[in-house]
């Protein structure tokens, strides 16, 4: 997956879908983390290491920790310094 389509949202829920095996829809992307189904921090380990195998450059873990969805996680992506210019 290129690096502009695993940061658009589209792209991320593919990621997540196929790198997690979580079949999430767009809406379960804002849930808190507490209402998606199986959710644990196995998940949010991986997540962050996908994260970075995809975009090839460090996530910032302790944000990542603090957020409560998976579109926060993305937002920090896209916000951060870590998406490609």
């Amino acid at each position: 997956m290129s690096r502009d389509g695993m940061l658009d949202l589209a792209g991320f829920l593919a990621m997540v879908r196929d790198g997690l095996g979580m079949d999430l829809t767009e809406e379960q992307l804002a849930a808190d983390f507490d209402l998606l189904p199986d959710w644990d921090s196995v998940h949010l380990l991986r997540l962050v290491m996908l994260l970075e195998r995809e975009t090839g450059r460090s996530v910032p873990v302790r944000r990542v920790l603090q957020a409560r969805s998976m579109r926060e996680i993305h937002s920090l992506l896209t916000t951060d310094g870590t998406e490609t210019r």
